[in-house]
C-alpha cells in the first residue's frame, strides 16, 4: 500500500466511459451474482512458498523490491515464468517514472466473453527500506496461487479472466494508473469488475472488505460469513491503492485488505483474536515485513476468499435491470474556485414518488476532483450530497454512480445535478450525467 503524496498527481487520460444510455433507455449498469461451481481450496503453502521467493529475490537485490530496482524486475520475472508455464498470455507493459523504467504485468486466461472482463490484480513493489513481503507480496502471491489454481481446474468461465501486477504503486499508484490510462473507452467498458488485494496477512489481523461495488463487496461478504468470520468496512486504505485507479474512471471495485498501521481496537480483538492496542502490521513500510511478518490463518482466508470470488463472478452474464434512463449530455463549465453550476434533467409522465433507490450517473472531467462538492438537487429544492471536497483526494475526474433515497420526493420535475469548485488552481466541466428510474 502506498504512503500518501501530497500534491497534485499524475494526469490520466480523460476519456469518458462508452456507451451512456438515451433517455428512455433501458440501463445496462446493475448486475446479479450468479450461482457457481464451488471454488478450489487454495493450498496456503503454495502461497507462502511464493513469498519466500520474493524474500530470496529481495535478499539477493540490496534487500527490497521497489521500482526501479533489480529486485522488482526479478520479482516480475518469476510471477511470469509461473504463469507461462500455466497457459496464460502474458504481456509486460513498461512506462517511466522517476527517471527509472517501471513495469506492469498482464495476464490473460484463454476463453470467456472479452465484452466481460473480470480482473483481478495486487502491486508487486515494495517500498525501498524492505523486501515488502506483507505490503504486496501478500496480495501478489495469492493473486498469483490463485490464476494459477484457474490452470490447474482447467476453469472455462463466462466471463474472461485477466490478472495484474502492478510497478510503482508505493509512489503514487503509478502503475496501475498508466495502465487505465492506456486504454480506450471502449475497452474499460469490457472490464466488468477489479478485484483488488493489498496486504491479507497482516500479523496482527483484521478482515476488511471495500464497500465501492455492492455486488463484489457481497461475494467476499457471503466467503467471510460462510467461515464463521465476521469482516468490516475497509477505510484505512480508501483511494491508497490500485483500485482507485480502475474506480476513478468508473469501473467496478472491490477487494481485500488485512490492516496496516492503524491500531487494533479492544473490539476488534474481540472478534478476530490478536491484540489490542497495537498495530495490524507493526512492521508496515518497514525492514522488518520480511517472511516472520505473516499471518498464516489471515493470509490463507484471503486467497481462498479471492476463489471464491473468482469462480463466482466469472460465472454468469449481467442482467440488466428495469428502469428508465434520463440523461443530459451538455457540457456546463465548472469555474475555477468560483459560483455553483447546474445542469438540469427533465422527467416526465412518471406516477407518484421518485425510488428509494435512485441512481444518480456522473461524469465530470476535472484535474483535481479533491475541489469538488457535488449535490443532486429534487424539484422541490431538497438537496442530496453526492460527493464533499477533500484535500486528499487528488484524482483526476469524477465518474461514478450513486445512489439517493428519493422516496420523499415527486418523481417528475426539473432534476438538477449542482457542481462547485471550492479550491484553486484547477478546471473542469460536467460532460453528462444521468438519473435511472
Amino acid at each position: 500500500m502506498k504512503l500518501s503524496v501530497p500534491g497534485r498527481t499524475l494526469a490520466t487520460a480523460t476519456l469518458a466511459l462508452a456507451g451512456l444510455l438515451a433517455a428512455g433507455a433501458p440501463a445496462q449498469a446493475a448486475q446479479s451474482a450468479p450461482s457457481a461451481a464451488a471454488a478450489p481450496d487454495i493450498p496456503v503453502a503454495n502461497v507462502k512458498a511464493h513469498l519466500d521467493q520474493f524474500q530470496s529475490i529481495a535478499s539477493a537485490n540490496g534487500g527490497n523490491r521497489a521500482h526501479g530496482r533489480s529486485g522488482y524486475r526479478a520479482s516480475l520475472d518469476y510471477v511470469k515464468a509461473k504463469l507461462d508455464a500455466a497457459g496464460y498470455t502474458t504481456t509486460i507493459q513498461q512506462f517511466s517514472y522517476g527517471g527509472s523504467t517501471g513495469y506492469n504485468l498482464i495476464a490473460d486466461w484463454p476463453g470467456g466473453d472479452t465484452a466481460q472482463t473480470l480482473m483481478t490484480g495486487a502491486h508487486l513493489d515494495s517500498v525501498s527500506s524492505g523486501a515488502g513481503i506483507n505490503d504486496n507480496g501478500s496480495g501478489s502471491a495469492a493473486v498469483l496461487e490463485a490464476a494459477l489454481a484457474v490452470s490447474r481446474a482447467q476453469l472455462q468461465p463466462d466471463k474472461h479472466l485477466r490478472f495484474g501486477w502492478w510497478g510503482a504503486e508505493e509512489l503514487g499508484l503509478v502503475g496501475s494508473r498508466y495502465y487505465v490510462s492506456s486504454l480506450s473507452s471502449t475497452e474499460r467498458s469490457r472490464i466488468a469488475g477489479y478485484l483488488n488485494l493489498d496486504m491479507v496477512g497482516s500479523p496482527n489481523a483484521g478482515y476488511f472488505v471495500y464497500d465501492d461495488d455492492t455486488l463484489l463487496e457481497q461475494t467476499f461478504k457471503d466467503y467471510f460469513a460462510g467461515i464463521g468470520v465476521p469482516t468490516e468496512i475497509e477505510t484505512e486504505g480508501d483511494g491508497r491503492s490500485d483500485h482507485a485507479s480502475f474506480k476513478n474512471v468508473g469501473i467496478p471495485v472491490g477487494g481485500l485488505f488485512t490492516g496496516a498501521g492503524r491500531t487494533k481496537t479492544s473490539a476488534q480483538a474481540q472478534k478476530w483474536g490478536g491484540t489490542a492496542g497495537q498495530s495490524f502490521d507493526r512492521c508496515y513500510h518497514s525492514s522488518c515485513d520480511t517472511t516472520a511478518n505473516i499471518n498464516d490463518t489471515a493470509l490463507d482466508r484471503n486467497s481462498d476468499a479471492l476463489a471464491h470470488a473468482l469462480w463466482t463472478l466469472s460465472s454468469g452474464t449481467t442482467v440488466p435491470p428495469d428502469g428508465d434512463v434520463y440523461e443530459n449530455t451538455a457540457d456546463v463549465s465548472i469555474p475555477d474556485y468560483g459560483p455553483a453550476v447546474t445542469s438540469t434533467v427533465n422527467v416526465s409522465g412518471r406516477s407518484g414518488n421518485a425510488p428509494s433507490a435512485l441512481k444518480v450517473g456522473v461524469d465530470i472531467k476535472h484535474t483535481y476532483r479533491g475541489d469538488l462538492v457535488i449535490d443532486l438537487v429534487a424539484p422541490d429544492g431538497s438537496t442530496y450530497r453526492l460527493k464533499n471536497s477533500s484535500g486528499g483526494d487528488s484524482a483526476d475526474n469524477v465518474i461514478a454512480t450513486y445512489t439517493v433515497d428519493a422516496s420523499s420526493e415527486a418523481a417528475n420535475g426539473a432534476w438538477k445535478l449542482r457542481v462547485q469548485d471550492v479550491a484553486r488552481w484547477d478546471t473542469g466541466y460536467i460532460d453528462s450525467w444521468k438519473l435511472t428510474f
